[in-house]
């Protein structure tokens, strides 16, 4: 059994229904909502501990929902889109989405990212300090900051960590797949561009210096690394 509550929030009632059966199943309460307007309203009534976030909706979209709560909490939302394309997928993940699952979805599936979401958030944290140093570069897992030369830098919940992750091994190298399973918590049947597009973001952000004594470095044919110039 499990203390948590999912709000579901989907246009689609049959969709409500049917995860809602599963998650009940797993010991979760929940919350429903049928638009984004809604969805907004009971996140402040029921403070739940996760979202899932349809992206097609009325009145407000799951885009612009997730947009709005980024402004003031860094609760864990999981995307739902219908969408073959890239776009959604890549404006949930820039809003700060935790994860995105594709329609027609497995329930379970959707229930098993619920969980590792979860799970990931609630972990102690892999080193003992809160906090790592580098030159002009500072990464506060408890206060959620990152300062590069002076500047807070405003990342997503998993570029935050996915930062963290590769800075707290500096010069090792991770496959894509590795970084799923140890910031995600799960495995992707072959579909790792989530990382990417990660990675690209967080790179983006950091720029704010050229040439830092920092950065993540593509290595061809594995993956990516965090490295500190000598």
């Amino acid at each position: 059994m499990t203390d948590k509550t999912v709000l579901i929030v989907d246009d689609e009632q049959p969709i409500r229904e049917l995860l809602a059966l599963y998650l009940v199943k797993e010991g979760f309460a929940v919350q429903e909502a049928a638009d984004g307007a809604e969805a907004l309203i009971r996140y402040q009534e029921s403070k739940p501990d996760i979202i899932i976030l349809d992206i097609m909706m009325p009145i407000l979209d799951g885009i612009e929902v997730c947009r709005q709560i980024r402004k003031f909490s860094h609760i864990p939302i999981i995307m739902l889109t219908s969408r073959a394309e890239d776009d959604d997928r890549i404006m949930g993940l820039e809003l700060g989405a935790d994860d995105y699952v594709t329609k027609p979805f497995n329930p379970r599936e959707v229930v098993a990212r619920v969980k590792a979401v979860l799970r990931r958030q609630g972990m102690p944290k892999e080193s003992s300090a809160a906090v790592l140093s580098y030159p002009h570069l500072v990464i506060d897992l408890d206060r959620h900051t990152v300062t590069a030369f002076d500047e807070e830098i405003p990342l997503a919940n998993k570029e935050l960590e996915l930062l963290w992750y590769l800075a707290s091994h500096p010069g090792l190298a991770f496959s894509r797949e590795q970084l799923l399973e140890s910031v995600w918590d799960y495995s992707y049947c072959g579909d790792t561009r989530t990382v990417d597009t990660h990675i690209k973001r967080i790179r983006k952000k950091l720029a704010v210096q050229a040439e830092p004594p920092w950065d993540i470095k593509t290595v061809w044919g594995i993956g990516y690394k965090f490295e500190v110039k000598p």
